[in-house]
């Protein structure tokens, strides 16, 4: 079967939506860091509706870590091929934003050309909780981790995504063209002021004058994102062949449901997003922490207790009257109060959520959002726990999240099959867990002084630990499912 090219490309299958602007217009006005699965399901999907009508904000993407999106991409023209799934069916769409795809590992310094030039606006990033190089209890940089400590001392040859951006910024000064807007889409809480003080100290270690010129001129518009995207698999490739006819190396899986809001600052110019669904706002705050709290933290806990309870994926583990009903506990009494929002605005998006989580077409692997963890906690659930602690309120469903992490750490599932931890600390995790067998205090005790993860204030206050203990006590004894139901 022949390979989704542009020459390839015929639109005039039901099942299959092209874009709808001449492609060889097109120029590059963005450069996006971290070309994963996530960009290429959502911004690259609202740039690809920009396009029609302003060619001029074609997306450079580059692969920091692997070559793997540049190697299935590069064959195919870098199209691909958006597939929305729900129980009504799947519907596929070619999405032709992405002008090239980089690799940072033998493409380094075309990459820095490319970003110190004029026409590039906006440089953004998906790099993951992890790409930001620090330290996720505090997030502050990270100025012992091997990558900083590099790039400090190879300040033009980068590897971490923020020094690739302050030695672009560098350049651009140098040459006297006006800097990009950063705009992070990460699941950081704060995400443009987390990046604005991460990139601004690293560049204040390499040359104190440099950090001044980026605090004066650089803006660092925060966002919120949200789409569910799972893994592709090789039967989704399967599937999307047989709907459109033509191989595609690397489709990407997601839901209809979309959404993007912005904080509208964009000193050097920006697309329209707001023309295709974004909403610009002048402070994305109180968007990202109810995203944040009610569908991130929901979601680590269900992955979380899903796995242990034997549930592969996040459509099943939402079934089991016992999730469903812990999930929406969690939501309603424990994460939407500390929400700025109106209640029913809230109500509305939980309800929204476990619609969402249910939609049995989206194959979401509980094993896939447990990734990482050690890097998500303090965003998705401790500060939700800091903040129901000052005010003596009850924590019983967030702390059961962060006890069905410790319990999923081990490295042991239920039935005492290995578990493949993903997690930059698994080794340490792991070695904690071994230490402490199955004692519910001990092992409890040892993660907790995990100061990547858990803050001196959460380790020291009382009731956080006694509650962490005895879900960790019931995991261990009772199992998942159990556990979760005595909590309800």
């Amino acid at each position: 079967m022949p390979r989704l090219t542009a020459a390839n490309l015929r639109s005039d299958s039901v099942h299959l939506r092209g874009f709808s602007y001449e492609r060889d217009a097109v120029t590059p006005g963005i450069v996006h860091l971290g070309i994963g699965a996530f960009h290429r399901a959502h911004m690259a999907v609202y740039i690809d509706d920009i396009l029609a009508q302003n060619p001029e904000w074609g997306i450079i993407g580059a692969s920091l870590r692997r070559p793997d999106t540049k190697d299935a991409l590069a064959p195919q023209d870098f199209l691909y091929t958006l597939a929305s799934r729900d129980a009504s069916g799947t519907r596929c769409r070619v999405i032709g934003s992405i002008l090239d795809v980089l690799d940072a590992n033998t493409q380094r310094q075309q990459l820095l050309d490319i970003m110190a030039d004029s026409k590039i606006h906006i440089v953004s990033l998906t790099v993951t909780e992890k790409g930001y190089c620090h330290d996720p209890a505090t997030g502050e940089l990270d100025q012992a981790h091997p990558d900083i400590v590099h790039d400090l001392a190879h300040p033009s040859e980068p590897v971490s995504a923020p020094a690739i951006i302050v030695q672009a910024i560098e350049m651009r000064r140098q040459s006297g063209v006006a800097p990009f807007t950063v705009m992070s889409c990460d699941n950081l809480p704060a995400n443009g002021e987390t990046t604005r003080r991460i990139i601004t100290r690293f560049a204040s270690l390499r040359d104190p004058q440099l950090a001044e010129y980026i605090r004066e001129n650089v803006a660092f518009p925060g966002t919120m994102v949200d789409r569910i995207v799972p893994a592709t698999t090789d039967a989704d490739r399967q599937m999307v062949k047989d709907i459109i006819g033509l191989e595609d190396a690397w489709p990407i899986m997601t839901e209809p449901f979309t959404q993007w809001v912005i904080e509208d600052r964009f000193p050097q110019g920006r697309p329209p997003f707001e023309r295709v669904g974004a909403q610009m706002v002048s402070d994305v705050e109180p968007f990202e922490r109810m995203k944040l709290r009610m569908l991130n933290g929901s979601h680590s806990t269900m992955a979380y207790l899903g796995y242990l309870g034997g549930y592969q994926y996040v459509s099943e583990a939402i079934a089991d009257p016992i999730i469903h009903q812990l999930i929406h506990g969690l939501m309603t009494e424990e994460a939407m109060p500390t929400l700025p929002m109106p209640r029913a605005d809230l109500e509305r998006y939980r309800d929204q959520l476990l619609e969402r989580f249910a939609n049995p077409a989206l194959k979401h692997r509980t094993w896939q959002i447990a990734m990482d963890g050690s890097q998500k906690l303090p965003q998705r659930l401790l500060g939700t726990i800091r903040d129901r602690l000052a005010k003596g309120e009850e924590i019983q469903r967030l702390a059961l999240g962060v006890a069905a992490w410790m319990r999923y750490v081990t490295g042991i599932d239920e039935q005492g099959n290995l578990i493949e931890v993903k997690d930059p600390l698994a080794a340490r995790l792991r070695a904690i867990a071994d230490a402490a067998g199955r004692d519910a205090e001990r092992l409890a005790s040892g993660l907790l002084e995990v100061s990547e993860v858990f803050s001196a204030d959460l380790r020291a206050d009382p009731v956080f630990r006694t509650v962490v203990t005895g879900h960790l006590q019931n995991l261990l004894a009772n199992g998942a499912l159990a556990t979760a139901k005595a909590v309800g």
